[in-house]
């Protein structure tokens, strides 16, 4: 794939994934980039359905039914969306991608991760972001944050904080193994400073 750039957000739930996405939209559309923001699950309408099932289906879903939903979702909006956006020259800013899966399903739902993943990769014929900025946050805090927010919360936020914390270790681990496409940031940070931070790696990405 060779077109424009994508840039993917990771992280646990609460580290503030939203707000620094939305930042740095706003960033690379003031310096004239067209951007697509999505997310996944969810960045297309199938995805929406996919979405209700696997954060809001009130039964228990099979762990393995649950990456092959994720997986689901993944291949159709790689193939739909991002990159068709990718090959006119725009930047994709993407809430959370195969990592995400790694993370939840593979250590959080303990399956194996390696599988996890190049199942994501046949369905979107091994796709893999440009940039992928992981947002680190101890689950404690971040459950704080979920807390103060005071929204219900969906199948994953309602884990317990051991499967919280198998999902950190596993995106650190994700990160070293992959220095070259991760930027990994103290989500505890101001959020001034975090955007700051991405906003450089972005730009050096760009050029």
């Amino acid at each position: 794939m060779t077109r424009g750039l994508w840039v993917t957000l990771e992280g646990g739930d609460g580290s503030g994934k939203t707000t620094q996405a939305t930042l740095l939209e706003e960033w690379l559309r003031e310096r004239g980039r067209s951007v697509v923001r999505t997310r996944e699950p969810g960045g297309t309408d199938v995805g929406v359905l996919i979405r209700d099932i696997v954060l809001h289906h009130r039964g228990d879903i099979a762990p393995r039914a649950e990456a092959l939903l994720y997986a689901a979702d993944r291949a159709h909006h790689v193939a739909t969306l991002v990159r068709p956006a990718l090959e006119r020259g725009e930047v994709v800013i993407q809430d959370r991608y195969l990592d995400s899966s790694v993370a939840y399903q593979g250590a959080g739902r303990v399956l194996d991760g390696g599988e996890v993943r190049d199942l994501s990769l046949w369905g979107t014929e091994g796709a893999l972001p440009d940039v992928t900025v992981l947002l680190d946050l101890d689950p404690a805090a971040a459950r704080r944050r979920l807390d103060a927010a005071d929204k219900p919360f969906d199948r994953l936020e309602a884990e317990k904080e051991s499967f919280h914390q198998r999902v950190r270790e596993a995106f650190l681990a994700l990160a070293a193994a992959e220095p070259g496409r991760f930027l990994v940031v103290d989500a505890s940070r101001p959020v001034a400073e975090i955007a700051a931070e991405i906003r450089e790696r972005v730009e050096s990405a760009l050029a």
